[in-house]
Formats: structure tokens, C-alpha cells, sequence
């Protein structure tokens, strides 16, 4: 009966092309908050509950292909096919540095204690920007086998986590000794990659399957088939009992963690999905696709009283959700963005 439920989100709409990379920040005294990369080259802010936009980095001139928030939110972090990395100000929208490449820089990471930005992309390169002297040469490991796709940090940010577009696997580096220390086989290029939030495992999605694996012993815990191309994979954060998928077929499935078995299944996209993430607490999760928009979907079966709630939400937040939201957008001053220089940039990130 669940899946004959229909699963009403939340649209965010502000980008003008294909949405390609979703971070959740932790849960703050502020509440959560949701960026969002886009080819458009303008990553946007918006409340993590409610949707509601709070402000876009203004400042790329190319695709923006990876974005992350530091663990109070209050930095921003953007990679762009501009050869460049930026690490912004969230409640000002201004930028704080800027870190330019060789090439297109794909994915980028803030570090658990927040000091330390992770780059990589094109050039094959894994740099570690260390935010306290921001002008000082960057730290780099051994260099990647293949085009880096995704960066994440783990064990306290003693270990780099890395996929490349163009081979198969993920691999792990040693910060102290910048060597590859272990690799995670996969038959085909790991386009999505998760560290848990508890750090227990590593979620990877390479296009047919959605494995599993121990993130201390690097172990394979469970390995699914999925039904079609998928592109992004997220765990549920809290229970650890279901994840969700996005790819080719537009939908967004949602699939039991132990059983492999199809929970749910959520259409509302008009193109491929590229991106998934369960938010902090688990009672939602978010997709970017290739229609430019992205959708909040409520975690598990819907009752009426849910689906009117969730229609009010979508028409402009309720009550205490509200004064969450003006509190935020009070603190941010002049984050906001001018036709003149919405309709310039749009020029510029059309030249990728």
C-alpha cells in the first residue's frame, strides 16, 4: 500500500541549468542548511527543512561541480570548471578565498575541524588547503591514478577518501604519508561517494550497483543490483535501514539497506537525477537533476494530515519554521543578487 502513496516535494527552483551536487550541513543552533551546485555557476543557499532560499554565491565564471558547507555552516566551499576553488562567508555570501587550479576542479571538502579544504579534479591532483594560512602553498598526495570525481575525509581527517571518472574504485590516502593505503574495487567509475555521518560506513554508487563498505576495516557489508543507471546513492543517517538512489530513469528509489529490497518510489523530476543526499536528521532528503530544480522529499509513508502539512510548507513555511528562517536571513546582509549581474554571469558560465 505504501508505494500506491504519492510522495508530494518540495521544489526549489533558481537554477537555471542542470543541478549537479547537494550538501547538507550538520544541525546547527540555526537549524540545517542545503547547498547546491549547478552548471548555471551560481551555488545556491536555502534552509534545509523548508527549502526557502537564503542567497547565491555570486562569483564563478564556469560550472560549479561540487559545493560542501564547514560542520557550523558557516562556510561554504564551491569547485568550478573556471580552474578555480572558493571558500565563502554563508551568512554574507562574500568570497574569503579563492584557490586557482590547472584545470577544472571537480569535488572539494571542508575537514571535520573545519581548518583544512580537500581539492581535486582534472589535473589529477589531490591538494589539502589549510584555511589558517590560506596563502601558503597547498599540501598534495600522491597523485591520483585518473580524473578525480569525488574528496571526502574520514577517521578524523587522518584519511582521504578519492574517485576518479575515467577508472573504477575509490581509493584511500594516508594524510600523514600522502600514500594510497587501500582501494574499494568496483567494476566501473564511482560517480557518487558517502561517508556515513556516524563514520561507520562508505556508501559508493557506480552506475549499476550500490555497495556498502566498513570504513574502518574497509570490508564489502552489502552489495545491491539496482534496477537502472544510477549516478548517487545516500544512507539514511539515523537507523541506518534504508538508502535512496538517483540516476538515469528520473525517479528517486528508495531501498531497503538489508534486504536490497524497493521500499518506495518517488517521480517529480523531468530529467536524469545527479545527485541524492539524505539531510542530518534523516526525516528528509533532497535530488538535484538535470531540470535545473531541486526536490525535498519527506522520509516514509505519508498520512493525510503529512501530505496537508507538507502542502503548506510548500506555499511558504509555517510557525516556528518561519522564525527559524527570518532569523537566518537577518543575519545575512546583502547577499542577494542583481539582475545585471545575474544576466553577465550567465554569459560567462555559458563560456564552460
Amino acid at each position: 500500500m505504501d508505494k500506491k502513496k504519492v510522495a508530494i516535494p518540495l521544489v526549489c527552483h533558481g537554477h537555471s541549468r542542470p543541478v549537479v551536487d547537494l550538501f547538507y550541513s550538520p544541525i546547527t543552533p540555526d537549524g540545517f542548511f542545503l547547498i547546491s551546485a549547478s552548471k548555471d555557476s551560481s551555488p545556491m543557499l536555502r534552509n534545509g527543512e523548508t527549502g526557502d532560499w537564503i542567497g547565491t554565491f555570486e562569483g564563478h565564471k564556469g560550472a560549479v561541480w561540487s559545493c560542501c558547507l564547514d560542520t557550523n555552516a558557516l562556510r561554504a566551499a564551491t569547485a568550478s570548471a573556471d580552474f578555480s576553488a572558493k571558500v565563502w562567508d554563508a551568512l554574507t555570501g562574500d568570497v574569503l578565498h579563492s584557490f586557482e587550479h590547472k584545470h577544472i576542479v571537480r569535488a572539494c571538502a571542508f575537514s571535520e575541524d573545519t581548518h583544512l579544504l580537500l581539492t581535486g579534479g582534472m589535473e589529477k591532483v589531490i591538494r589539502i588547503y589549510d584555511l589558517n594560512r590560506p596563502d601558503a602553498p597547498p599540501t598534495e598526495v600522491d597523485k591520483s591514478p585518473g580524473s578525480v570525481r569525488t574528496v571526502a575525509w574520514l577517521h578524523s581527517d587522518q584519511t582521504i577518501l578519492s574517485s576518479c571518472t575515467d577508472i573504477g574504485g575509490v581509493r584511500l590516502w594516508d594524510v600523514r604519508t600522502g600514500k594510497i593505503v587501500q582501494t574499494l574495487e568496483s567494476k566501473s567509475s564511482v560517480t557518487s561517494a558517502e561517508v556515513s555521518q556516524d563514520g561507520r560506513f562508505i556508501t559508493t554508487a557506480d552506475g549499476s550497483t550500490v555497495k556498502f563498505w566498513d570504513a574502518n576495516y574497509f570490508g564489502l557489508v552489502k552489495s545491491h543490483d539496482m534496477p537502472s543507471t544510477i549516478e548517487s546513492a545516500s544512507l539514511e543517517p539515523k537507523y541506518g535501514k534504508k538508502f535512496i538512489v538517483g540516476g538515469e530513469d528520473m525517479w528517486i528509489h528508495v531501498f531497503d539497506f538489508h534486504t536490497g529490497d524497493e521500499i518506495a518510489c518517488n517521480k517529480g523530476h523531468h530529467g536524469p537525477v545527479h545527485c541524492v543526499r539524505f539531510s542530518p536528521g534523516g526525516e528528509s532528503y533532497a535530488s538535484g537533476s538535470e531540470d535545473g530544480t531541486v526536490r525535498i522529499w519527506q522520509t516514509g509513508p505519508l498520512t493525510d494530515d503529512d501530505t496537508e502539512a507538507l502542502a503548506a510548507t510548500a506555499n511558504g513555511p509555517v510557525g516556528k519554521v518561519k522564525v527559524n528562517a527570518d532569523e537566518v536571513s537577518r543575519k545575512i546582509e546583502g547577499f542577494h543578487i542583481t539582475d545585471e549581474g545575474k544576466s553577465r554571469d550567465k554569459k560567462e558560465a555559458g563560456n564552460e
